[in-house]
């Protein structure tokens, strides 16, 4: 990409967010004088620039939504395209070869791999991607060939169905990319085996990014007993069950998931230390405590309660109420386990709704 491709020019004082690191231009952010957003196309590539005209890093822009613009590379004149694609995911694919010693981890994780929009998911020889952004969409046979060319998959499937592709304006779908792509997908987490289902489960078919929480909660759950809220196939109560746990009862809104996660539980030789309660998290919650029952750990792992930033409010006693509802029912001495999803909870402002 040459000095003469399309600028983005920010307002007065815009800047230092991306200077500092961030990766994100929001719309009101760009000097709409200087650069109107209506001459861009949703996807395009250009250069980002402060007010003083200078570089601020190579980006895609989609001039339709609130995050309008997503920094892929600091270095000027760099495109997004089939060859730094690969170098990005052979890069991903040595950190995490690094870190794990089994092909079953998330391969590429957004921002954090300097790929933004995309999510790349990895069952031995079975890809998931998720692309999120038009940015990403833009390059699909790009990305495909370059996750062919680096890891040489069985199948790959295209999990585009996420609610981030409607923000952004792109359509919705779940295709198989190449090879044949089977319903259910295996994976070894933790020393513990799963069957997980991969086109019709919850975002890509796992959830790789709780893998080492849960390998911490393996750490106590021996001669435990635990209640796995959320609990989707199981993955947090069937490794407590791999650790030692007296018992394990999951809960999930969803009859399907749960019988899935009572086959992982088999799956491991644990079935006969395995419960299962369907239905609303806060009934269950309410009729565990009405009925005197208490737990040794409780995981708290549930959905976005909070997708705009206007229901913040509301979900943020959403997760106050869940999290006393769940205390409510741990022994004395015991560990509640408690998560967000929510892009806008903040860490920290979820310990204090917890201490609330």
């Amino acid at each position: 990409m040459s000095t003469s491709s399309p600028v983005l020019r920010l307002k007065k004082r815009e800047e230092r967010r991306l200077r500092s690191g961030h990766l994100w231009v929001y719309s009101n952010e760009v000097d709409v004088k200087a650069t109107p957003l209506t001459t861009f196309e949703p996807g395009q590539q250009l250069r980002v620039e402060s007010a003083q005209g200078k570089f601020l890093g190579q980006a895609y822009i989609n001039p339709n939504t609130l995050i309008t613009a997503r920094l892929f590379s600091h270095q000027a004149n760099i495109q997004l395209d089939a060859g730094l694609l690969k170098r990005r995911i052979e890069k991903a694919l040595a950190l995490r070869e690094l870190a794990f010693d089994k092909p079953f981890y998330r391969l590429v994780y957004g921002e954090s791999d300097f790929l933004p929009g995309l999510v790349v998911d990895r069952f031995a020889d079975i890809l998931s991607v998720q692309i999120n952004t038009a940015g990403m969409d833009a390059i699909t046979d790009d990305i495909l060939n370059a996750l062919q060319e680096v890891l040489k998959p069985a199948s790959i499937l295209l999990r585009n169905d996420s609610a981030a592709r409607e923000l952004e304006q792109l359509d919705c779908f779940v295709k198989t990319a190449s090879g044949e792509v089977p319903e259910q997908v295996e994976l070894e987490e933790n020393g513990t085996r799963f069957i997980a289902p991969l086109a019709s489960g919850q975002k890509t078919g796992w959830y790789y990014d709780h893998r080492q929480n849960r390998q911490r909660v393996m750490h106590y759950a021996k001669n435990k007993r635990v209640l796995d809220m959320f609990s989707y196939v199981g993955a947090w109560g069937v490794q407590a069950l791999q650790a030692g746990a007296s018992e394990v009862v999951c809960s999930d809104a969803s009859t399907t998931f749960l019988e899935q996660a009572g086959d992982n539980a088999e799956l491991n030789g644990h079935v006969d230390r395995f419960g299962a309660l369907a239905g609303d998290a806060f009934d269950v919650l309410k009729a565990l405590r009405d009925d005197g029952e208490k737990f040794d750990i409780v995981v708290l792992d549930p959905p976005a309660f909070i997708k705009r930033r206007k229901d913040f409010k509301e979900g943020a006693q959403a997760y106050q109420r869940i999290n006393r509802l769940a205390m409510q029912i741990i022994n004395d001495g015991g560990l509640l386990v408690s998560a967000s999803c929510s892009h806008h909870m903040p860490a920290a402002q979820l310990l204090d709704e917890v201490r609330k």
